[in-house]
């Protein structure tokens, strides 16, 4: 039987806003309070999607969290009809208005960690959706992706769903942001690499910046997806890099299949935590550990360019094709380190330059915008098809963005009722699109 990688990458929702709400990114805090495009950040979304289909990738569609979230905002005292919510948040806490206004389900590399049924002992596909503890924006996330992931994913023989992981800092949980699956084929057993930020039980940690992942919540993950403890990994971060911006591990390294590409500064103990990828991984094709010394690209040019954050793709023709975003080509080292690894013996022998601007602005690039799920024939075929690419819904998609979304959304938009109701009326359209039901909390009421 065939198995897939397809990649779900989460719509960029209607109020995509630049808050500077994420301590650590260094983009995010960057671009504070500018004026945000919602529909071109959209848009760019949509095509980035088109264009993996096209190259034969099978690519799928998650929605985004419903925003505002006024459950939240009722849940801090803030009461009245949802204008006046909406309107006493604005005038008393702003910066509550904003967090809860927060595109940022958008990437979906966060949304969840994935194990594929070729891993797990019920052979079954995992999710556990990510708590997101380190960010007010994020935390409040969890439930409705849940509930998305399951209408997405909805088939109990195949599909096993696990709730969050408790909403307490030893637990802090990014989700598939900082794990790596290395394997000679889809289909076949892999090597999990969870790679994490902090040990509770260890004084190893970042000085400048949080670290989001902890060694606690990995380990959680790995018991809860039934995944066998010889074919798990646990590896921790640079501590420095995360001071440095790198606030997940798909900042600073990124795997596919039998390749594995990373920075010299990725790891604590870098050489250690080679070694021990190396000795870990079984697979029959070659284990390819691409190491991108700092003379070539510096931390700060990964950082800028989000050259790790690129997608590591297999092709259907054979290779690999890295889909970078287009500020790789805007760094002299970054783009003339991709071109010689294209001609390097290695699998990558393919560079798709996107633009995903608007994401990249707040700190996400191609890959922040995809959650990977390895699936079999049987397993694609028993998910949603509603909410497969195919040129139909791309065309649905683009219509359904153009009537409804805003090309230009300041802080102080924000404030306005008539964004909220706009975004509630998209979402609940979309819904309709998807086939997904009643997954948002202003459809439950």
């Amino acid at each position: 039987m065939n198995y897939y990688e397809v990649n779900f990458d989460g719509l960029v929702g209607p109020t995509h806003n630049y808050a500077g709400l994420s301590y650590g990114n260094v983009a995010s805090k960057a671009n504070a309070s500018r004026y945000s495009n919602p529909k071109q950040a959209a848009l760019q979304g949509l095509d980035k999607m088109k264009a993996l289909s096209q190259l034969g990738i099978h690519q799928g569609v998650l929605a985004p969290n419903a925003r505002p979230d006024l459950k939240t905002l009722r849940s801090l005292g803030f009461c009245g009809s949802d204008e006046e919510v909406i309107s006493k948040a604005a005038k008393a806490e702003p910066q509550l208005l904003k967090a809860c206004y927060s595109a940022s389900s958008m990437w979906t590399a966060n949304a969840a960690t994935v194990s594929p049924s070729s891993d797990t002992q019920d052979r079954k596909v995992h999710f556990t959706p990510a708590n997101l503890n380190n960010k007010l924006h994020r935390a409040i996330e969890a439930d409705t992706t849940g509930r998305i992931l399951q209408a997405v994913f909805n088939h109990d023989a195949y599909f096993s769903h696990h709730a969050p992981l408790p909403q307490h800092s030893l637990f802090g949980d990014e989700g598939a942001a900082n794990h790596t699956r290395l394997t000679d084929a889809y289909g076949h057993a892999g090597l999990a690499v969870f790679v994490y930020g902090e040990d509770a039980n260890s004084t190893i940690r970042p000085k400048k910046f949080p670290a989001r992942q902890t060694l606690q919540a990995s380990q959680a993950i790995a018991r809860g997806h039934q995944l066998n403890s010889d074919r798990c990994l646990f590896v921790q971060q640079n501590p420095n890099v995360i001071d440095q911006g790198v606030f997940h591990n798909d900042v600073i390294a990124i795997g596919n299949e039998n390749v594995f590409l990373f920075h010299e500064q990725a790891f604590y103990e870098q050489a250690n935590a080679v070694h021990a990828i190396r000795q870990s991984y079984t697979g029959s094709r070659p284990l390819h550990l691409i190491e991108v010394s700092d003379a070539d690209v510096s931390v700060e040019e990964a950082v800028k360019s989000y050259i790790f954050n690129s997608q590591l793709v297999s092709l259907p023709s054979g290779g690999m094709a890295l889909i970078a975003p287009s500020e790789c080509q805007q760094v002299n080292s970054v783009e003339t380190y991709l071109s010689a690894l294209k001609s390097a013996s290695n699998p990558v022998n393919e560079i798709v330059y996107l633009d995903v601007k608007q994401s990249m602005q707040n700190g996400g690039g191609p890959a922040c915008l995809r959650l990977r799920v390895t699936l079999s024939e049987e397993e694609l075929a028993a998910s949603n098809q509603s909410c497969l690419l195919t040129d139909d819904l791309y065309g649905k998609l683009g219509a359904w963005i153009e009537k409804h979304y805003r090309d230009r959304l300041c802080e102080q938009d924000l404030a306005d009722p008539k964004l909220l109701q706009e975004s509630y009326a998209a979402l609940d359209e979309l819904t309709k699109i998807l086939s997904l039901g009643s997954v948002y909390d202003f459809q439950l009421i």
